[in-house]
């Protein structure tokens, strides 16, 4: 729980304060008091009488009344503290920097149990242990430094790391960000990043609250939970960046179906964003890079003009933009910028980049900038790439671009790479309420992450054409856990809605034969038993005689394991990739993509976490690298991506309804001339 007395705590004692700021207890001290707390400040140390110009207590059982303690003694000592401080003291709210705990040790851990028992019966909150503390407007409790500067609409960054939440404000100062709070959870013991983001959640005012949140999670313990908050504030007008890291433990996991291969606990978590809406990131310059990218104004649309006065570093932005598939569009040869060429020096290029060159100054900067915003219609967001050549006046030109940042309606992104030869005016900028670019790929980067995040996706279940009862009907009448029959395969899909082509499976002769004979030469001819039945030699295609398939029935029956042959039709068109797996904590993963070299070779597949909505499903298909396919490559007929997403929802609802299912692959889905349909399906459920 969180309470007002962590937030806004009236008093703090610091248990083991000292007056050596190289040590936690001490530096948090000089932090509280050079951040100009408001509240009574008491210190427990039997070694000192004075710590920090602050009277020091030799024993807790001495101090007054007090809301929040600050805990940063040996491990060992702290569960007795805590106990007295929480049952004697009235202290509704810890933050403990020790380590020591569950990190550690198994007896730690029990310890660490021990202590959050106490501080539950006391109805108290608990920050830590092992963190680095929290800091706010209203106490700067972190025991490190430096302190960034604090701003009602800075960022709130939550953290599982202290260390790792420290070098992000590191790279966030640099860049110029502000902050409103930073929050180091250290071992979640109590409060996890979930249950800040519900807090902040449950408490947001628009008017008065930080719209940008950066995180760093180490573990997702709710993701549930962790979907609900984050989707809920964007809704309400914030702006989401995280790092989950730890996501690649399973890599390797033995699988027994293309799905369970690939789907881990990363893609689980690139799911969880997608439908969140939260950017991802994978570096602390990359999370802070995205945190001020929020700062600006919100870039509507792809197309990006760059104003410079260096065109290497230009064309180097354009290149990054390009490959993200952002738009640097032709501005040249027009009316428009033809009156812009004459009010730039000679030599100077208006085709985009647009180049004022070297000893262009701050008018010139101010003119390109106006065009851009005004004049030329085309154009999204501006990029502006300004250092110090020896030749301009610097602080001018960061005024303009100061002036123009606030009264345009399009986000300019200022580039100043500068930062030894021009770093006081840069500095001067910065100070401004600016964040600064110094790397232009950074930005790149950084605004295609932003533009190609969709916003929070619809959770809810489309059930057309999905029969619940008859679902559940074939998953109860399954007698056990493993690979289920083919024919149990066809009844599911066609009780979830999804299509399959019709197949026959017997181990007798005439049957095969006769039902060959009704779907028409060519047919296609797989054993059944053996799970992966191509590495056995167990698919045969393009089957065009009744000689051809009794020589292959013979065959396929003597394969080791071969319990009956399924025939059917053999379909033409391109083949697609569905399935999904079920992952602990998450639910169903659900995977789609192309089929054949794409899913076995490449891996281009897209997740998301059931239930999946219509629209969610084509965010899916749209982010995928062979998504050209589906729109016609090369003469070829494009594929129904309305189809295919519909699939996808199919199957998500099936999940939903028969949790049992831990893996399923449908592959191929093969897109025909009369549609989308399932040619080979493996269902694999657990009772």
């Amino acid at each position: 729980m969180i309470n007002q007395e962590l937030i806004n705590p009236k008093s703090i004692v610091v248990v083991g304060g000292s007056n050596k700021t190289s040590k936690p207890g001490g530096n948090c001290i000089r932090n509280i008091l050079n951040g100009g707390y408001k509240g009574n400040i008491y210190v427990v140390n039997p070694k000192e009488s004075e710590v920090q110009g602050l009277k020091s207590y030799n024993d807790i059982k001495d101090i007054p009344q007090t809301d929040l303690a600050i805990i940063s003694i040996p491990a060992k000592t702290c569960l007795e503290t805590i106990t007295i401080l929480a049952q004697e003291k009235g202290v509704k709210a810890f933050i403990m920097y020790t380590a020591g705990f569950g990190e550690e040790t198994n007896e730690g851990g029990e310890m660490e149990k021990k202590i959050v028992e106490v501080i539950n019966n006391a109805g108290a909150s608990l920050i830590g242990p092992n963190c680095i503390g929290i800091l706010n407007r209203y106490h700067h409790s972190l025991f490190t430094l430096p302190i960034p500067e604090m701003d009602p609409m800075g960022v709130d960054m939550v953290s599982s790391s202290g260390g790792t939440a420290l070098f992000i404000m590191e790279s966030s100062i640099r860049m110029g960000l502000r902050f409103n709070s930073v929050w180091s959870i250290g071992n979640a013991a109590q409060i996890s990043v979930e249950d800040v983001l519900e807090y902040m959640d449950d408490n947001f005012n628009p008017e008065t609250d930080s719209k940008i949140k950066l995180l760093y999670i180490e573990s997702i313990k709710d993701p549930d939970k962790l979907l609900e908050h984050t989707s809920s504030l964007i809704h309400k007008g914030c702006r989401i960046a995280a790092i989950k890291s730890g996501t690649s433990e399973s890599g390797s996991r033995a699988a027994s179906s293309h799905t369970g291969a690939m789907a881990n606990p990363d893609l689980a978590v690139e799911a969880l964003f997608r439908k969140a809406g939260v950017v991802r990131c994978f570096s602390r310059e990359e999370l802070a890079t995205v945190g001020a990218v929020f700062t600006l104004k919100e870039l509507k649309g792809k197309n990006i003009a760059i104003v410079t006065h260096a065109g290497g570093p230009a064309v180097i932005l354009t290149d990054a933009l390009a490959k993200g598939g952002m738009e640097i569009p032709q501005l040249s040869g027009t009316s428009i910028a033809d009156k812009l060429k004459k009010q730039l020096l000679p030599g100077s290029s208006v085709s985009n980049p647009i180049d004022i060159i070297g000893t262009g100054g701050p008018e010139h900067l101010a003119i390109a900038i106006d065009y851009c915003e005004s004049k030329f219609t085309n154009i999204d967001g501006i990029a502006v790439i300004f250092g110090s050549p020896g030749l301009t006046r610097v602080y001018e030109a960061y005024e303009v671009l100061d002036q123009k940042m606030k009264s345009c309606s399009k986000p300019i992104f200022p580039v100043l790479p500068s930062v030894s030869t021009a770093w006081d005016e840069t500095d001067f900028f910065v100070k401004k309420g600016h964040v600064n670019f110094s790397d232009e790929v950074g930005l790149a980067d950084a605004l295609i992450k932003v533009l190609k995040t969709p916003p929070p996706l619809p959770n809810n279940l489309e059930l057309k054409r999905v029969s619940v009862p008859m679902i559940r009907r074939i998953i109860d009448n399954i007698p056990q856990s493993g690979y289920i029959a083919p024919q149990q395969v066809q009844e599911l899909f066609k009780a979830a809605g999804i299509p399959i082509v019709e197949d026959l499976v017997s181990d007798n002769w005439e049957e095969i034969c006769a039902f060959a004979e009704k779907a028409h030469y060519p047919i296609v001819a797989k054993v059944v038993g053996p799970v992966h039945k191509s590495d056995v030699g167990g698919v045969v295609v393009n089957i065009r005689s009744k000689e051809h398939l009794d020589f292959e029935f013979g065959r396929l029956m003597e394969i080791p394991g071969a319990e009956a042959v399924m025939i059917q039709p053999m379909l033409k068109g391109v083949e697609l990739f569905a399935g999904a797996k079920y992952e602990e904590k998450f639910g169903h993963i659900v995977l789609c993509g192309l089929g054949g070299i794409f899913v076995e070779i490449f891996k281009d597949v897209a997740s998301g976490l059931a239930p999946l909505a219509t629209e969610e499903a084509l965010s899916m298909i749209r982010s995928l690298k062979g998504y050209n396919v589906f729109k016609g490559a090369r003469g070829q007929k494009g594929i129904d991506e309305n189809q295919f997403a519909k699939i996808i929802v199919q199957l998500s609802a099936l999940l939903r309804f028969a949790t049992e299912i831990k893996e399923l692959d449908i592959n191929p889905l093969l897109a025909t001339e009369q549609g989308i349909i399932a040619v080979d399906a493996r269902v694999r459920i657990e009772k």
